[in-house]
C-alpha cells in the first residue's frame, strides 16, 4: 500500500525539529451543493529545521515518531508568497 502524501502550508515551526503543516480538502455539500474548504492540520518530522512558516511543503505518511506525529516533510516546494527555495 503506498505511504500518503499531502501538500500544505506550514503554520508553525516553534517545537524542536517539528513542524505544523494545515492541508486544505474542498468538499461539496451534499444538500447545498456548495464547495467548502476543510482545513486539517498535521504535525510532521522536520529533520534539520529548514521549514520556515508560511512555506508550500510536501509530507509523507510514516511509522509514528510520537502520540501526534505520523508524518515527515519530504520535500520543500517554496514560499506562498511565491519564492522558490532551493531543495
Amino acid at each position: 500500500m503506498p505511504k500518503k502524501e499531502l501538500v500544505g502550508k506550514v503554520v508553525s515551526n516553534k517545537m524542536q525539529k517539528t513542524v505544523v503543516v494545515a492541508v486544505e480538502n474542498h468538499v461539496n455539500h451534499r444538500k447545498y451543493e456548495k464547495q467548502t474548504v476543510v482545513t486539517s492540520k498535521f504535525k510532521a518530522h522536520d529533520e534539520e529545521n529548514k521549514c520556515q512558516v508560511g512555506d508550500r511543503v510536501r509530507i509523507q505518511e510514516c511509522p509514528p515518531m510520537s502520540k501526534d506525529k505520523h508524518f515527515k516533510v519530504v520535500a520543500v516546494l517554496g514560499n506562498v508568497l511565491g519564492e522558490k527555495v532551493e531543495e
